[in-house]
């Protein structure tokens, strides 16, 4: 009876470094992307919690009405959210969003604004219309002050 040996098989060590190297770079690639989706995915879950503000300001302008003035548009609350602590008005109807919740110090305590614009794309006089909404960015005139990049992109426009 002949014995035959049998080679042991498996990766080296170097191999499999190689391979954990691969992974990492990956990695360390992809994870700034995932988180920064994440975050955006977050806005935009705060954002959908001032649907309640932004239906009350857009029917009383619709209906012809005149703006009741700051803090007195009947959405404004506090503890809205998962992600939103507090929301305020302002006399032409400007929703302002205090952030919390998100685990991000670069999102975390900021302003969140959203203001209504009448078809020239300021805001609308008292009996005028709102055909849309604008949150902005840093640099922009709605008072947001979270970074652009963290924005979702119907914000970043």
């Amino acid at each position: 009876m002949r014995r035959t040996h049998s080679r042991q098989v498996g990766f080296t060590i170097v191999e499999v470094m190689i391979v954990i190297m691969i992974i990492g770079v990956l990695a360390g690639l992809v994870l700034p992307a995932v988180k920064a989706n994440a975050v955006r995915a977050r806005m935009s879950e705060a954002i959908l919690a001032l649907s309640s503000c932004k239906n009350a300001v857009t029917e009383l302008y619709n209906s012809g009405g005149d703006p009741p003035g700051a803090g007195n548009w009947g959405c404004e609350a506090s503890n809205v959210s998962m992600y939103v602590d507090t929301i305020d008005t302002n006399p032409e109807g400007v929703i302002k969003a205090s952030l919390r919740g998100f685990g991000d110090l670069r999102i975390d305590f900021h302003d969140l604004t959203l203001a209504p614009l009448d078809n020239t794309g300021s805001l609308p006089s008292p009996g005028g219309l709102v055909r849309t909404w604008r949150c902005g960015s840093p640099t922009d005139w709605t008072g947001t002050n979270v970074p652009s990049q963290y924005l979702p992109g119907s914000c970043r426009g």
